[in-house]
């Protein structure tokens, strides 16, 4: 399963897999591209997500893009 977010006006996903979170930028075809360099505390609850995205994509806010938020399945 992935979760959805609009990073600052960029869509990227996340998934659990074998007990670590993994990123994914998202395409407007719907193909996913694994981020690397990120790492996303393994112990972080699902509900925690969107603010860890914030905290670390902060430097990508622009206007009118001011949030990161979980999008609808």
């Amino acid at each position: 399963m992935f979760i959805k977010f609009d990073v600052f006006g960029k869509l990227m996903s996340v998934q659990r897999k074998n007990e670590e979170w993994l990123l994914f930028m998202e395409s407007d075809t719907s193909m996913r591209v694994r981020i690397y360099d990120v790492a996303i505390p393994a112990e972080l609850d699902e509900s925690e997500l969107a603010g860890y995205l914030a905290d670390i994509f902060h430097e990508n806010v622009q206007s009118p893009h001011l949030i990161v938020e979980r999008l609808a399945p």
